[in-house]
């Protein structure tokens, strides 16, 4: 099946594998059948897709050089104080055994900044001024690499997402809504859900060195599928 790649000057570069950010995909639109005011859009090219999170194993990470990282080499930006409070919750299961960065008290394991360079959000701290996530340990950790709360997550059998900030566990998926006027006056809530590609990380995503979701070859472990996509 034909494909589409991003193109640059070196070979070597692991963007040259990546697929096109606006290849054609397949769609899906259907009502909520709960809330008829509710209409869902889902990417089934990407959601029926055989991508898998390869870090520590094939992961590039998305600054050159610093493989280990992942996709954890910047801060995790809270959405809203239901996130922070469920972050919160889960540190404090932590131990200095458990998390290498251990520090004690929201605000030292957090720090203010900016998305869009004006309004003031907060995020997880990192550990120092260009260093990755303060939730990341060392490979060599002898408490286990990766991140602490998704490690934590998994020695207390819940699921990750109950851990860690909203926008970790999201990936790689995107979730986006908003309220469309029909021709016949009457508003829809349509939630979109597709690949969190290099856009959804605004303008600093085109400058990632690598991203796994636009990489086919290198990321995507085989895994029964009921129908073929274009990334099959």
């Amino acid at each position: 099946m034909a494909s589409l790649h991003v193109l640059v000057d070196d070979p070597q570069d692991p963007r040259s594998k990546e697929v096109a950010l606006d290849f054609p995909r397949e769609w899906i639109e259907f009502a909520d059948p709960e809330d008829p005011k509710h209409l869902v859009r889902a990417d089934l090219t990407w959601l029926l897709s055989r991508w898998t999170c390869v870090f520590g194993k094939a992961c590039h990470g998305i600054i050159a050089g610093r493989a280990a990282d992942g996709c954890c080499s910047h801060g995790a930006f809270f959405t809203d104080a239901d996130d922070e409070n469920r972050v919160k919750v889960a540190v404090k299961r932590l131990t200095p055994e458990t998390w290498q960065h251990y520090r004690r008290g929201f605000k030292n394991y957090t720090e203010m900044d900016s998305i869009d360079g004006t309004s003031p959000a907060r995020r997880t701290a990192t550990q120092g001024e260009e260093g990755p996530c303060v939730f990341l340990n060392d490979a060599d950790f002898a408490g286990g690499g990766g991140c602490a709360l998704h490690a934590q997550a998994l020695r207390d059998g819940v699921h990750p997402l109950e851990y860690k900030p909203d926008v970790c566990w999201q990936l790689p998926v995107r979730r986006e809504q908003e309220w469309t006027k029909r021709p016949d006056g009457t508003k829809v809530l349509v939630s979109t859900l597709t690949e969190f590609d290099r856009r959804g990380w605004g303008s600093g995503g085109h400058d990632l060195d690598w991203w796994c979701t636009s990489s086919p070859r290198r990321t995507w472990a085989p895994r029964r599928c009921t129908c073929r996509t274009s990334r099959s």
